[in-house]
């Protein structure tokens, strides 16, 4: 069993997975663990819808049906990150983009390998397991904080169970196919999605390996 640290150090986005199925009570364990994430007051925001076999590919093929059809259509209901990117955040984002296709062998203009490489998302990187999240549309910005933890803390019990994952935000893009898909109430809006199961250690994407800031970048130690 992975410790705390070698858990959280071990986690990284992974985007090819082995076919190999993950035992519905193995899903059920990491989400219970998951819904310990800090909550404040206890609201406990987040909505999860699990998909494996059938369910799984009839998601996807809706997707993707729109992704390949009509891209144009869709469209973020919110911004992701920032409306538009200043640095230092456009050079790491810059980096890591790069990076991933210099794997790929994707070269600058390539837009059919890139969207192809894109469209992986939408079958959940073939992951035997995709998660939807939702959450109401008038939480403040304190539940998608603890909404941010609970995903985080499903990555983490991920890899106590020998797993990856994929946290994706674009699935959000597609959320008019997805709220229809799912019959989401009104008040319910997609957050973004999740691929889970065992990674393919031979699969070149997923060699990419990320780089943090050191402390002295992000941290002012107030002491004495």
């Amino acid at each position: 069993m992975l410790s705390v640290d070698e858990a959280i150090t071990s986690r990284r986005s992974v985007r090819a997975f082995k076919s190999a199925p993950v035992p519905h009570e193995t899903v059920e364990h990491i989400l219970e663990v998951a819904s310990r994430a800090p909550s404040g007051t206890n609201i406990q925001p987040w909505r999860v819808h699990v998909f494996t076999g059938d369910a799984l590919v009839s998601l996807t093929d809706a997707v993707l049906d729109a992704f390949w059809n009509e891209p144009q259509e869709h469209k973020n209901d919110r911004p992701h990150y920032l409306e538009k990117m200043r640095e230092p955040y456009l050079a790491r984002r810059r980096k890591v983009g790069w990076d991933l296709y210099g794997l790929l062998g994707i070269n600058k203009g390539e837009h059919e390998k890139t969207r192809e490489f894109h469209s992986g998302n939408f079958k959940f990187f073939n992951a035997p397991v995709g998660m939807i999240f939702t959450i109401d549309r008038d939480m403040g910005w304190m539940s998608w904080l603890d909404y941010g933890m609970f995903i985080q803390n499903i990555c983490i019990a991920a890899r106590g169970q020998g797993l990856h994952t994929c946290p994706q935000a674009a699935w959000a893009t597609y959320h008019n196919v997805i709220e229809k898909h799912l019959d989401l109430p009104a008040q319910q809006l997609v957050h973004c999605g999740l691929s889970l199961g065992y990674e393919d250690t031979t699969a070149k994407v997923n060699k990419l390996e990320t780089v943090r800031e050191p402390l002295d970048q992000f941290v002012t130690f107030h002491e004495s």
